[in-house]
């Protein structure tokens, strides 16, 4: 199927009948776990889930779209979502395949560059549900998922159309100065953010992670802590002496009302970085 000049919507249309896949380490773990009788359980599966971006998606996307008559209440939490369906039923209708390694094998340099987009949603959710804990946020899990998941849309085009997001990735390497935005409209014709907006509208998300991932007029502190955190895994994915991580260290200071001495030992920035210029 060529989806060379497809356009927001038939990215949905083509993603609502395209199975998402998954990494090939949750595959296998899910895999083992399923042969340990003694071990297998909602919170051992929810382990392995949390590793994977994509698996995470397809467990709330599923448990939102099969709510029970009596549940009241959107699903955030992982854990909570599967022990809504059960075990059974989460190998049953959430198989772990196919596999991203898998379809993107011809497609080294794509793979490398989804991988590394991954490990700094990693990033970016590890210090949203660290911050939410110093703000007493009793339901960071929900702070920490919405921070996990806000780059899906780039994740998914790293898999479904990766010459294309080779060629952005290769036309900002040659200019820095090049905006995000506009290299998407020119390559992907539209901008990421769109079909992230729609993905989650489509696949069902529950509102409240939706309003969490909105970047734009961000006010309300659970959304900020979001914004702060991608910020800041973005820019230090580039190295700790990106010239953009002295403002992220001012927000962040704000944000956990601390002056930026203590924000910086808090994120854990090391000592020996060479200011930038």
């Amino acid at each position: 199927m060529d989806t060379a000049s497809y356009d927001v919507s038939q990215w949905i249309d083509f993603l609502s009948k395209k199975p998402i896949p998954v990494l090939k380490h949750t595959a296998r773990e899910l895999e083992r776990l399923q042969e340990d009788e003694v071990k297998l359980s909602a919170r051992e599966i929810t382990s392995i889930v949390l590793n994977d971006p994509f698996m995470v998606f397809r467990v709330i996307s599923y448990a939102n779209k099969h709510q029970g008559k009596h549940q009241l209440q959107d699903l955030i939490q992982v854990e909570q979502a599967i022990l809504m369906m059960g075990t059974d039923a989460f190998y049953r209708n959430l198989p772990a395949s196919p596999l991203v390694e898998e379809q993107l094998k011809s497609n080294i340099p794509a793979l490398t560059h989804l991988l590394r987009l991954i490990k700094r949603a990693h990033r970016a959710a590890y210090f949203a549900s660290d911050w939410a804990a110093m703000h007493k946020d009793f339901h960071s899990e929900e702070v920490r998922i919405a921070a996990l998941l806000h780059d899906l849309a780039e994740m998914l085009m790293w898999c479904f159309a990766p010459e294309k997001m080779n060629t952005i990735f290769d036309m900002q390497q040659a200019d820095k100065n090049l905006r995000s935005k506009a290299i998407q409209e020119e390559i992907l014709g539209f901008k990421l953010v769109d079909l992230q907006k729609k993905l989650v509208e489509v696949f069902q998300l529950p509102p409240l992670l939706s309003k969490l991932m909105e970047d734009q007029g961000a006010n309300e502190p659970r959304a900020i802590n979001v914004a702060l955190a991608v910020n800041l895994a973005r820019h230090s994915s580039n190295g700790w002496d990106d010239a953009a991580l002295p403002d992220d260290y001012s927000d962040i200071a704000d944000f956990l009302r601390v002056d930026v001495a203590r924000a910086k030992f808090i994120i854990g920035v090391p000592n020996n970085i060479v200011k930038p210029k």
